[in-house]
Order: structure tokens, then sequence, then C-alpha cells
């Protein structure tokens, strides 16, 4: 198999299911240094919503290979096909013999030619990306990240080119889209649908520009990106340029090797290549019909049907073509698209609706009775009927409005009880409804269990409803509760209240007695690990065994990693407030250690990145300042204006408050990070209302307290708590809501999730009115775990273990902290 995307892995998990492990010894060879993952979350990752090395973008992680008995060969391109001595040859060499290839080669992004783009030998310039791998999703987010006020424009106003936009844009760039065509996603929609969809788009922020062709990439003196130029002579400035042009089937090697090209690598119905008896192709590589397909429906499809052929499973399998169906997500607005879009013979019947404000577009195009177009966006809820109808599957009602709407007196012509087997549910993940419905046939009793065992809903999300209802269908009313989902960790069949019950009356101390005690078999988890090393550190604050092992990295070192093997050193400045001395002692050290960049976070405090591990000790000694916390899932700042001190504005303290707060709170283990702010008036220049507690000042001593805000890859503003009459009252009802949230919230739930879970009236009820008389118990355990408070810094000179500071090395070669 010649890749290790989405198609070539997906075609061998099809070919495994059918018993292949025994048929075959497997091949796998992949360029990129990586088991295989889901290029559709690469939005996400850019968003900041998802990870690289989270389970919700790795499909198959290195281990799975291993399991199955696939030999992966990983960052080694196949570079040359010998059809006739059956071999590939590698980028190193690499020889690999065949009997039967797959060439899964997948595409490219289509660069067009402009000036500027490229280097002199050839490669992509500078600040130049593409957006179709995690190298270049990590070279986008190095690049964001590396300054204040990067701007970028986006080439291309598709699906790619929106996505791209609107993960730069939460990043916090300025970013605006270019786009040759008259109207956005013009591939899928109309003039008014990309009318409606650009309001959408520049309602986020971002700027659209239409009609526009990009000529050059405009570059300085250093080769540094300075912006962009169009045919009119006009330009836009940018520090980086995101290219999303549109795609290109990879077919070079297929072409140097023999095999019949045209647009594609040319298949017949079991996907075998045109005059080859064992080479076939599969995915957006492979033309077939004349049609090539960039969707993962189809992709899915044809691995059915060359794992039916290859393992003999079904000899008659063949591949016809795909319908052309999309449910996509576009920059968090759902669009669902088939056929046409719009009329396009005088006896077409067309009905449209359109709401510019709320980003809502349909429409449905009828043609001689057979609906032949549908577009949705904005609200898809209609989506798997009008499949239906699209495919002929269920008849079109005479009433064509209630395609896209639920009228009054007109019934649901398909529920999805009514849905055909094949219906694809999942497109991301190639679920259909027969799938779903014979897992739950299997055994599996909850959402929960079904998602995991199909990933059904684990790529955009946007299927998410219509899975549950074919679930809850499935299981005609015995769908079971999943009780998994309120359980702390999943080894552990338990409540948090529950599990730090048993704790405390068990005594149990460390990660390794909690797994022996109450995990299923004593079994340990290694996912486990860290919910319990911090819930252990809630319960017991210092008195807890410190197992080194439960440890992520960063709370192992109290420092943050970066992707480099690197680590960023934050000291605490309280309230943002620092003096002469301590910015000496900072610049002093940054200099000794030859420290790459030094940054003023959004938080108002000094980041020092680019420090090696062995040096971490050397480096807290020299500053001798205590931790900032910006590593950990703990309290972390409270950022401050200068409020009555100097504001002609001011009507509160809010610099001593900051200070008090955070002297406080400091180094308090909670579920997840915690962010304070402290405003000294309404104008709220530090951004109080949108921190998970926030604090401002209102006049005559008063202030109003907010909680559940978030500023980052989701946008919330806090509910108001309460208005307290003094700072201290602040400091009192900040440690009840912070303890009430450390002992309730799931790992990893951001305050954001929590309060809105929980619901603002019950948290009044429990913190301000104490109905259920839990305050007192909520004072005394914040007082006890602020006096356990101690400065994990000061374990440089008493290391935890002989490797807690010894050198790392990267296991592959790693992008540097640049220096500025």
């Amino acid at each position: 198999m010649i890749g290790n995307g989405m198609a070539g892995a997906r075609t061998v998990e099809e070919i495994l299911a059918r018993g292949g492990r025994d048929m075959f010894d497997i091949t796998m060879i992949g360029d990129e240094p990586y088991g295989n993952y889901n290029r559709i979350m690469l939005s996400h990752v850019l968003a900041g919503a998802a990870r690289t090395d989270d389970e919700d973008i790795i499909l198959n992680p290195m281990s799975w290979y291993r399991e199955n008995g696939v030999t992966l060969h990983v960052g080694d391109r196949a570079v040359r096909l010998d059809r006739f001595a059956k071999t590939v040859t590698c980028e190193s060499e690499r020889v690999v013999g065949y009997d039967i290839l797959v060439v899964a080669t997948g595409s490219n992004t289509f660069f067009p030619n402009m000036d500027g783009l490229r280097e002199p030998d050839g490669r992509l310039g500078r600040g130049v990306f593409g957006f179709r791998t995690i190298a270049d999703t990590n070279g986008m987010l190095q690049l964001a990240q590396s300054r204040d006020g990067v701007t970028a424009v986006v080439i291309g106003g598709g699906l790619l080119g929106l996505e791209a936009a609107y993960g730069l844009r939460t990043q916090g760039l300025t970013v605006d889209v270019v786009h040759s065509p008259g109207h956005l996603m013009n591939q899928q929609l109309d003039e008014r649908g990309g009318q409606v969809l650009r309001a959408k788009i520049e309602a986020l922020g971002v700027g659209v520009h239409t009609a526009m062709r990009t000529t050059a990439v405009l570059r300085d003196d250093r080769g540094a990106v300075t912006g962009v130029a169009f045919t009119d002579g006009t330009s836009l400035p940018a520090d980086m340029v995101v290219v999303t042009a549109g795609i290109r089937p990879n077919t070079e090697l297929a072409r140097a090797g023999g095999l019949v090209v045209e647009r594609g690598i040319v298949v017949d119905d079991q996907m075998r290549c045109e005059d080859e008896g064992s080479v076939y192709a599969v995915g957006e590589c492979a033309q077939h019909r004349g049609e090539l397909y960039g969707l993962v429906a189809p992709v899915w499809e044809q691995a059915v049907v060359l794992a039916e052929h290859l393992t003999g499973a079904n000899p008659a399998a063949a591949y016809s073509g795909s319908s052309s169906t999309t449910k996509l997500k576009v920059a968090g607005l759902d669009v669902a698209a088939m056929g046409v879009k719009g009329p396009e013979q005088d006896g077409d019947e067309f009905v449209q609706f359109y709401d510019s404000r709320t980003g809502v577009y349909k429409n449905v195009v009828v043609r001689a009775g057979r609906l032949i177009g549908a577009t949705l966006m904005g609200e898809t809820g209609k989506a798997p009927l009008l499949t239906q109808v699209f495919e002929g599957r269920v008849d079109l009602p005479e009433d064509r409005l209630s395609l896209l709407f639920d009228l009054a007196g007109v019934g649901e012509t398909a529920s999805a009880a009514d849905l055909p087997e094949d219906t694809q549910v999942c497109n991301c993940n190639g679920v259909t409804k027969g799938d779903l419905v014979a897992c739950v046939h299997a055994g599996a009793r909850t959402l929960t269990e079904v998602c995991a065992k199909t990933r059904a809903g684990k790529g955009c999300g946007s299927c998410k409803s219509l899975v549950a209802d074919v679930v809850a269908a499935a299981a005609r009313g015995d769908l079971a509760a999943d009780p998994a989902a309120d359980w702390y960790v999943p080894c552990i069949p338990m409540t948090k209240a529950e599990l730090i019950a048993a704790i405390r009356e068990r005594d149990l101390r460390a990660v390794s007695q909690v797994f022996a005690a109450l995990a299923e078999g004593g079994r340990e988890d290694a996912t486990a690990k860290m919910p319990l090393a911090s819930l252990l550190r809630t319960v017991w604050g210092p008195d807890w065994v410190d197992e080194r092992g439960a440890l992520f990295i960063n709370d192992r070192v109290h420092a943050n990693i970066q992707r480099d093997g690197t680590f960023s050193v934050v000291p605490q400045m309280r309230g943002g407030v620092t003096t002469p001395d301590q910015l000496r002692r900072i610049a002093d050290v940054a200099d000794k250690y030859a420290v790459p960049l030094v940054k003023v976070t959004g938080g108002q405090r000094i980041d020092l990145l680019g420090v090696r591990k062995e040096d971490l000790p050397k480096v807290w000694g020299d500053l001798d300042m205590p931790s900032g916390y910006a590593y950990g899932k703990s309290m972390r700042t409270v950022k401050t204006c200068v409020g009555s001190d100097f504001c002609r504005f001011g009507l509160g303290d809010s610099t001593s408050l900051g200070i008090a707060l955070e002297e406080r709170f400091q180094g308090l283990e909670t579920p997840a990070k915690l962010k304070l702010a402290v405003a000294g008036c309404p104008r709220n220049c530090s951004e109080a209302l949108c921190k998970d507690l926030g604090v401002v000042a209102v006049g005559d001593g008063r202030w109003e307290v907010y909680v559940g805000g978030a500023a980052g890859a989701h946008i919330r503003k806090g509910d108001l708590l309460a208005t307290v009459d003094s700072a201290a009252a602040v400091v009192e009802l900040a440690g009840r809501f912070i303890q009430h949230y450390r002992e309730d919230a799931k790992w990893l739930e951001r305050t954001y999730d929590w309060v809105p879970r929980v619901g603002l009236e019950r948290l009044q009820a429990l913190l301000i009115r104490d109905e259920e008389g839990i305050v007192a118990g909520l004072d005394e355990r914040m007082a006890t775990a602020v006096a356990g408070y101690r400065d994990p810094w000061r374990e440089r000179s008493a290391p935890k273990s002989p490797a807690q500071f010894a050198p790392a090395l990267p296991l592959l070669p790693l992008p540097q902290v640049p220096v500025r």
C-alpha cells in the first residue's frame, strides 16, 4: 500500500475485517512520520479545538499497525515504481517487493503560478502554506503564535479556505480571504447562498474579497512575506499566505511508473488500474468512469469494494460511482449540498429561502417530478430526508416546501427508522445506518458505546443528532443511559463525588493505591493517571503521595513543554505587577542561558521560551522568583488593569485585589486551567468578563463577580454570580466558587462548560444562599488547600527523581523556537 492516509488505511482496515491478515503480508509506505490521522480534523487543530496527538485526530496510532501485523514505513516517500520487477523504491533507497500493489497517494495542494510563491530551488517560500497536512497546520500555528499582530491572507474561498480563515481568526490573527470567482464556495452554493455565507464569514471578523485574482506574493529584502498583489494593481498586507485554491491528484509516481493517467489514475469498477492485473488505486488519486472524488464518503465506498475483491469476500463487488451529496461544517456553519446548485432549464422548479442575519440558506431544484439538487446552510435537519429523495428512495412530496421546513399538517416523509440501511450517516468516517444498527444489535447498549465502536460522530460532529436518532430507533426504547458518562475516569465506575468519598474513606493517597483498591481487577489505565493525580492533590494537598509516573511532563518539571522539546518558563508576577529588579533578573537569565524568545503573554507575564530541560533548575535559581503556573491544570494568573491607582475612570483598586486573589489561590490544583481578571471599572480593560472568574468594580466599594467566561477557542461572556460590597467578600466568594469547581467538575472541564452544566441559579443557591449548607465545608477545605501551598520550583535543590531534569532527546527532528 503506497499511502498511509485516510484512503490507504481505510482500505487496509476493510481488508483486515475480511480476514486479510491470514491472506496477505501487508506493508504500508507513508511519507509523513505519523500513523493514520483524520485530515478533516486539521481545521479543529488550527482553531485550537483539538491537538495533533489527540484521539480525535489520530485514527490509527503506531500500536495499531503492530497489533494487526502491518509493516509500516513512515517518513519515507515512495519515489519509483517498477511494474515489471514488482518493486517500489523509497526515498531512503529501501526496495519493497509486492504481489499486489495498491496506490493511495491522495492529492496535493494546487499552487497557482505567481511571483514570490517559491524559492529559487522550487521549494515553497517562507511564510507560504498549503492546508493538507499536520506539518502545514503546525507551521501556520508556529507563525501565528510567534508574535502579536500577525496578519494572514487565504487564497481560495472554498471549504478548505474558509476553514483555514476561521482557524487563524480563532488564533487572534487578522485574516482576509481572496477568491477569484464571484462568490464564496461556488462549487457548492449559488450566488445567493454565497452572499449569505459571506455575511456570516464577515461577521466573524474575516475580510472577504471576491472576483480578485492574486498575481504575486510580496516580500521584503529579507524574504519575509509582506502581502499579496492582484491583477488590478491593488494589494493586501500579510505576514502569512495560505493557499487553498484547490487540490490535484498526486499521480507523479504512477505516471512515471507507466500507469495510465488522465486527470487521475484510471481504474475500473474493481479499482484495478487500466491494463494492469495486480495494481490498484483508491481514493483521491483514482479516476473512475471519468470522475475524481475529493470527499470522504466515496473513498470509503471504494475501500469496501477493493477489500471485497482482494479478499474474495464478494467476487462480484463493483464500484459504480458515488452520488454528489456533501455534508460539511464550514467555519462553524453546517452545510449540506447535493446535485445541481440552481435551476438550469426553463421548466425547473426552484424553491429558495435565505436569511443573511442568521446565516440560513435553503433551496431545492425539481425537474420532471424528480429532485435534482438541494442546498442547506445553517439549518441542515432536513438533509437525511433530502438525501433519500435525491437518491430516489423516498417519494417526492407534492408540497415542495415540506422538503425544507416542517409544516403544520404535513408529516415527516421519513424518520430515522425509515432511512435505508445503506444511508451514510457519518460522512467523516463512512458509517452507515446499517453499521449503527448492527452495532446496537450486537449488544451495544449506550450511545457512547456505539460511537466508540463505529467512530460515528468523531469527525466534524455535524451528524451527532442523526446518529443519536438512528441509535435510539435501533434500540427501540431499550437504549440504556450511559453510566460511564458520569464516571470521573473510565476504569473506575464512580462519579467524582463517589470517588472522593472512597479516597477519603480508604485513605488512598497514591494513584497506584487508587487503581489497586477501586479499578476493575486492580488494572492500571494510563489515561486515568493524570486526572487521578489531580484529584488526589485536590483532596490531600501536599500530603498526597507523589508518583512521578502519574504526571504529565509539564507537571514533572514544572514548565511547559514546547514543540521542539524545550520548555517555557513563566515567573510569577502577581497581578501583572513587577519591579525593575525582577526585570533585570529576567533579562540576565535570558542572556545567560541564550533564551531564544522572550515574550509578554496575554496574561501580563513574561515568558522565557526555549529553555533546555537540564537548564531549568539553574534558570529558576537565578530568577529566584516563584512559579507562575503557566504549565499546569491549575489557577494560572489574575490579570488586572491599573484601576483607581492611575486611571481617571477607575472605580476600584483592581491591582490590589488582583494581587490578593493571586496570593490566595496561587498554584491551586483545578480540573482544568483557571484564569482570573479584575477590572477597575465596567470598561473591562483586563477582559474580566470573559475569564473563568472575573471581577468588575461598579463603584461605592461594590464588585460584580462573573463566572464561566472564555475567550479562547470558545467565546463566552461570564455569568453574573453576585454583586458584593467589599474586596474581602470577593476573595471569600471566589474561594467558594473555585473549591466547588475543584470538587465537582469533570477532568479537563473548563468553567465555560461547567457553569452552564450546573446552572447559574444552582450555583447561586449553593454558594450565595447556602441552601444545602455546604459553604462552611468549602471554606474549610479551601483554607486547608491554601495553607499547603509550596513553590514547586524549590525542587531544583532536591529533584524527585534522577531523570527529572536529565536531557531529553526528541524522537523526531522538530522545528526550533525562532530566535527573535
